[in-house]
């Protein structure tokens, strides 16, 4: 069945999996990098993350509203908790220095394999599409990966404003002196 299943795989989606891949192999090394790159791919991620959720279940109450709750309490919890050390936003450069990790490959990775999970899944099973437990799982999970991502997104955003605060370069001005 897996191997019918694969057969049936549009090219595209292997070409966007191998680069899911790239992408995730690159953040797993530190870099420097722009307000803007660190925005454009969890931006990305959450445009897919609700086009998955929309494209499976439509646009209905019940999986809008578990991908939204979902994703609200993953971007709670990812800025609640500290940026990885040797994280820092260079103020003259306007970069971002980030570690590398391998987390933002996990995360692109569950929800490339979500979406492959569901559309495999529906295409087999139509009827899928219209579960509640499966719709308001996937929706929710959907949501979570998308929440992941933004909150990810946002902390770079607060990093930024931090450093960049009239009360903050006061007090490293007064260190370098």
């Amino acid at each position: 069945m897996l191997e019918q299943i694969v057969s049936h795989t549009p090219t595209w989606v292997f070409i966007l999996f191998f680069g899911l891949i790239g992408l995730g192999l690159m953040q797993s090394t530190a870099r420097r990098i722009t307000l803007r790159r660190a925005v454009l791919v969890p931006t990305a991620m959450v445009a897919l993350s609700l086009y998955g959720t929309v494209a499976a279940f439509g646009s209905s109450t019940t999986s809008l509203l578990a991908w939204l709750v979902s994703a609200l309490c993953a971007v709670a919890m990812v800025l609640q908790s500290p940026v990885p050390d040797g994280t820092r936003y260079e103020q003259d450069t306007r970069r971002f220095h980030v570690p590398g990790s391998w987390l933002p490959l996990a995360l692109l990775m569950g929800l490339f394999l979500t979406k492959y999970f569901v559309g495999a899944s529906t295409a087999m099973q139509p009827e899928l599409s219209h579960n509640e437990y499966f719709v308001l799982t996937f929706s929710a999970l959907y949501g979570a990966f998308a929440g992941a991502f933004f909150g990810r997104a946002l902390r770079f955003v607060r990093l930024a404003r931090t450093e960049q605060s009239p009360l903050h370069m006061s007090m490293a001005a007064s260190t370098r002196v």
